[in-house]
This record gives C-alpha cells, sequence and structure tokens, in this order.
C-alpha cells in the first residue's frame, strides 16, 4: 500500500498532471481545460488556509498515485461544518486500493477538523468506480441532478452522495 501523506508543495507537478488527465479524458470533473500548476497551487492553499486536509499517496519510489481533498460544500457560514471531497487517481494506481486509503484518510482528517457531513460529487452517473467507492466507506445517495453538465458532446448527471462524519448531527458542533 502506498504512503498516505499531506501533500507538499513539490507534489503539485504531479498532482497537476493527474487532475489534467482526468479533466481531459474523462467526466470526474466538469472543468473543459486543465489548470495551470499555478491555479492548482492556488487552489491547494485555499484548502489548507480553512484549515482543511489536503493529501497525497506515495508509492515507496516516490511516485504521487493520487490525491484527496476537502473544501466547504459552499461558501455562505452556515454551511462551514460541511465539506466537499475530491479524489484522483494516476490511471495505473486505480483498482489498487489506493482510492479507498486515500478517501479514510481524508475522511479522518475532516473529523479531526471539525466537519460534521460529507458530500461527494460525482461526475457521470455511469462513474461506478467513484460511487463505488464512496458507498464502500459508507456514503449514502442522496440525489441526481441529471444532465448538469456538458462534455464530450453530451450530457453528463451529477451524483450525489453524503455521509456523516463524528457525531454528525447529533449534537451542536463546538
Amino acid at each position: 500500500m502506498p504512503t498516505i501523506r499531506p501533500s507538499r508543495d513539490g507534489d503539485m507537478p504531479a498532482v497537476t498532471a493527474i487532475y489534467a488527465h482526468h479533466v481531459l479524458t474523462g467526466t470526474a470533473s466538469f472543468e473543459l481545460e486543465a489548470p495551470t500548476l499555478a491555479a492548482m497551487r492556488e487552489r491547494r492553499a485555499d484548502v489548507l488556509a480553512k484549515p482543511l486536509p489536503y493529501l497525497v499517496a506515495e508509492d515507496a519510489d516516490g511516485a504521487i498515485l493520487g490525491y484527496a481533498y476537502a473544501n466547504h460544500f459552499r461558501p455562505r457560514p452556515a454551511y462551514r461544518f460541511c465539506v466537499e471531497n475530491s479524489i484522483y487517481l494516476a490511471p495505473s494506481a486505480q483498482r489498487r486500493g489506493v482510492g479507498r486509503a486515500l478517501l479514510a484518510a481524508l475522511i479522518a482528517g475532516c473529523e479531526a477538523a471539525g466537519a460534521r457531513q460529507m458530500v461527494a460529487v460525482i461526475g457521470g452517473s455511469d462513474n461506478a468506480g467513484s460511487i463505488g467507492l464512496h458507498a464502500a466507506l459508507g456514503f449514502a445517495p442522496a440525489g441526481v441532478l441529471r444532465a448538469s453538465g456538458w462534455k464530450f458532446g453530451r450530457w453528463h448527471d451529477t451524483v450525489l452522495m453524503q455521509k456523516a462524519l463524528g457525531a454528525g448531527d447529533t449534537t451542536t458542533p463546538a
């Protein structure tokens, strides 16, 4: 299994390349153009300033196999205990348990940061890998936004899944 650790600035070229692959070839992201390294560094800085986890999976040789992070679900203050997760893997790392390890560590990090709910916003109702990963880690279906994204010349759904973190909604947050 890879090492799951907090990301470092030096990881960002690999993270940028992994994300670019998904932007350009799939519907896990509804972005149409891959962001630059500078833009990805700014996005990471935004997450870390909250402070929320931004993790990478690294193999024994130091190669980055994937990354995961959480950010506030929405910017309004009432949403401050609800986070949205993002997870992307290098193609060679898929179906090897890397995604499960990253998401489990991300959940733990978000619980430690005081988050009470985690939302997965999954591009494409045909994205069985991501839907299955989230379900395996306790996410429940929360809805489908039909034909909400236009990419690669066709409409794609957005699948919403949700998981309570820590005490969830059973207690008042600190």
